[in-house]
């Protein structure tokens, strides 16, 4: 039986090298197959690695029918195994339903990578989809670190070094860049206090209470 597998993690966690693994291991064994990105932050049509692993693939465009493009390179005899569909998140909830239907009526396997949530914690559409839909969700086992030291569980965005809770839900940028946009990792602690790593060695950290933790009274 084919399956939808969801492959999430947050940013740093190697989502695009298990992408390009999970298809180099399909291709090694004769299996043909699609690789699909969106967004990547090596341009269009492209997927890539931290690592340096890079291939290329089709883009995601926001009107596109995955599942009308894929009868129709199969009606022109090409061979399809299996999908690959990286940032995952950022596809529209329809194109999540195509993927499923893929599955289902075609029983091609398809294999998605992603982010579950934002730099707001709130879930991307795509990937609350992928949730409701997937056969299994897993999640990625490659952690990746807040500068604490600690599992890193959220996604912050910077703007000039400051981190923001406001804005445009998809912004593109990259992990420990220093341009004007860019994003790090933290554990919840540091993303409910707002610490980053260039606020920690600022010695910016609150002593406040996190939000949610009434203060005690004296």
């Amino acid at each position: 039986m084919a399956e939808l597998v969801y492959y999430c993690g947050t940013m740093d966690s190697g989502k695009s090298t298990l992408a390009l693994q999970t298809a180099h291991n399909h291709k090694s064994r004769g299996r043909s197959g699609l690789i699909f990105t969106n967004k990547d932050r090596a341009g269009t049509g492209v997927i890539s690695s931290r690592l340096g692993l890079q291939s290329e693939a089709l883009e995601v465009e926001l009107d596109m029918d995955i599942h009308r493009l894929v009868v129709e390179r199969l009606s022109m005899g090409e061979r399809i195994d299996y999908i690959i569909c990286d940032e995952a998140q950022f596809y529209q909830p329809i194109q999540i339903d195509q993927l499923a239907k893929i599955v289902d009526g075609l029983g091609i396997d398809v294999y998605a990578f992603g982010i579950l949530a934002d730099f707001r914690t709130k879930l991307f559409p795509g990937s609350a989809r992928l949730v409701e839909l997937a056969d299994r969700v897993n999640t990625l086992q490659v952690e990746a670190l807040c500068w604490c030291g600690s599992r890193a569980t959220h996604n912050a965005r910077t703007v000039n070094g400051v981190m923001v809770t406001e804005g445009e839900q998809v912004v593109v940028g990259d992990v420990g860049k220093s341009d004007e946009i860019a994003y790090e990792v933290l554990c919840r602690r540091h993303h409910m206090r707002q610490v980053t790593a260039r606020a920690s060695r600022a010695g910016h950290i609150s002593s406040d209470p996190l939000p949610f933790i009434e203060p005690t009274s004296k």
